[in-house]
């Protein structure tokens, strides 16, 4: 009879087998992940002993030896995998550990993310995904030079990707559309969008320009000329915008995804994993802080602390309400305090934000944004206080996640000290764009929503206007917001 697999388990299918295996002891083929950060990821396995323990030893070219697990065969040799309740936690989905040292014992949670990362199950190779056709996918770069230029590096997100074809670039800017275009390689440009696609008809659109101002108008176009969009965050100035860029995604069968990159930060995945597996115990309170440099305020929680309200949710899920309090030189903030900022993200206000966030199960968030607590709060990023410990994910290029060791006070005062959650994931990861970049052309393909998606972009712009709707009356709001539109006023 032939051996079942972790990969075939039925009541959950965490993963399932991709191609055959014999019957021989000696299993071959291979495991493709299901879950959504891992999905159509595949191990190759090469043959193993049919006996013992599981077994899963790392081998060059991300082989793995693997037999069954003998907990799974009742006293009449019938297989019961289905039954086995051998689990470990990864991003937050249960998985069973059927993946094993030479030895027969179960690799930790670290060594399934190492072994992961090591054999691009996280690193989610474009190369890998099943060809749609035999035809390559028509990409387009739209930016601003000058005006949000090109984001953070998305004028590149589609080299050195042989299933597609870079076929033009637009920027009104003269002298910056020529230079991009030869960076870039890209064979055609134009100073209008509209003209490029109308023209080129690209089956992808990177929208790169930081100005979120234009997100809105160039999204809808790109949509209705058929193109699925990857967007450079903030998504959009307005919930009111958001929700009609989503729409007509929705109704075109289109994928949006927003460069929220730290969603699929390895240290980001490891974070939710740990506290699926309780390590901080109950999840109590979260408290965020922005860079808190010369945009401190509402510049700063829009350009960068949308960042933070994303990983939030990531967090935590869905805000249920909002209370704050936005000041501007010492006093509350008033409509006609919005003003525009160099990158045009829309009407901000504030030099000084403290904004409360309400969770289901009884967490709450907090979001602080001040010019003088810069050097008393250190790093920007968040703080997670649980029932049994503190984690602290430090917001940077490339993000880390550290746990507090904390000491009894005593006479002489007390030594809290901070280590790596994981010192293996200390190692720069790749460009931030690579992976929510590969997971949203596996989007496309699958017709699923990306994890980085665009509904998660519109979440964190609507969190950010929560804040300032609360601040100007006095009342907590509700999400989702009843009013989608903009709350301040520029003179």
């Amino acid at each position: 009879m032939e051996p079942r697999y972790w990969g075939q388990n039925r009541s959950r299918a965490i993963a399932r087998r991709a191609g055959s295996f014999t019957n021989a002891g000696n299993a071959k083929g291979n495991v493709r992940f299901t879950e959504p950060i891992f999905r159509d990821r595949e191990l190759s396995l090469a043959g193993g002993p049919q006996r013992g323990a599981v077994s899963a030893k790392p081998r060059l070219g991300n082989k793995f030896d693997i037999r069954p697990c003998t907990a799974e065969r009742g006293a009449d040799g019938r297989d019961n995998s289905f039954k086995c309740s051998h689990w470990r936690y990864c991003s937050g989905v249960r998985m069973k550990t059927h993946l094993a040292t030479q030895y027969g014992s179960v690799l930790s949670r670290r060594d399934f993310v190492q072994t992961a990362l090591a054999t691009g199950v996280l690193a989610t190779p474009v190369a890998r995904l099943r060809a749609q056709s035999t035809a390559k996918l028509r990409a387009a770069v739209i930016g601003h030079t000058g005006r949000g230029d090109y984001g953070h590096g998305l004028d590149g997100i589609f080299s050195n990707r042989p299933n597609i074809e870079l076929v033009a670039l637009a920027d009104p800017d003269a002298v910056g559309r020529a230079k991009t275009a030869a960076k870039i390689a890209a064979p055609r440009s134009y100073a209008d969008y509209r003209e490029l696609l109308e023209k080129e008809r690209p089956n992808l659109v990177s929208i790169a320009m930081r100005q979120c101002v234009d997100h809105h108008a160039i999204a809808l176009a790109c949509l209705r000329a058929g193109a699925h969009i990857y967007c450079e965050k903030p998504f959009t100035t307005t919930p009111a915008e958001a929700d009609e860029v989503l729409a007509e995604a929705e109704k075109r069968g289109l994928r949006i995804a927003v460069a929220h990159t730290w969603r699929m930060s390895p240290n980001s995945i490891r974070l939710k994993q740990a506290l699926a597996e309780g390590l901080i115990g109950d999840l109590i309170e979260m408290r965020s802080f922005g860079k808190q440099d010369s945009r401190a305020g509402g510049e700063d929680m829009m350009v960068l602390g949308t960042h933070i309200f994303d990983l939030l949710r990531m967090l935590a899920g869905d805000p249920l309400s909002c209370a704050a309090r936005v000041l501007w030189r010492g006093r509350d903030i008033t409509r006609d305090d919005g003003r525009l900022v160099a990158d045009n993200v829309g009407p901000l206000a504030g030099d000084h934000i403290f904004a409360q966030f309400a969770f289901s199960n009884g967490v709450n968030a907090t979001f602080t944004s001040a010019a003088k607590l810069r050097e008393t709060t250190g790093n920007w990023g968040i703080e997670l206080y649980g029932s049994k410990g503190v984690a602290r994910f430090n917001c940077d290029v490339a993000p880390n996640v550290f746990l507090r060791r904390t000491v009894a006070w005593n006479a002489q005062g007390k030594a809290d000290t901070w280590e790596p959650l994981d010192p293996e994931l200390l190692k720069s990861p790749p460009p931030n764009n690579i992976r929510p970049v590969d997971d949203w052309l596996q989007a496309i393909e699958q017709k699923r929503e990306p994890a980085c998606s665009g509904r998660n972009g519109a979440w964190a712009v609507e969190m950010a206007l929560g804040v300032y709707h609360t601040a100007l009356t006095g009342r907590r709001v509700s999400f989702p917001l009843a009013d989608r539109n903009h709350p301040l006023k520029v003179r």
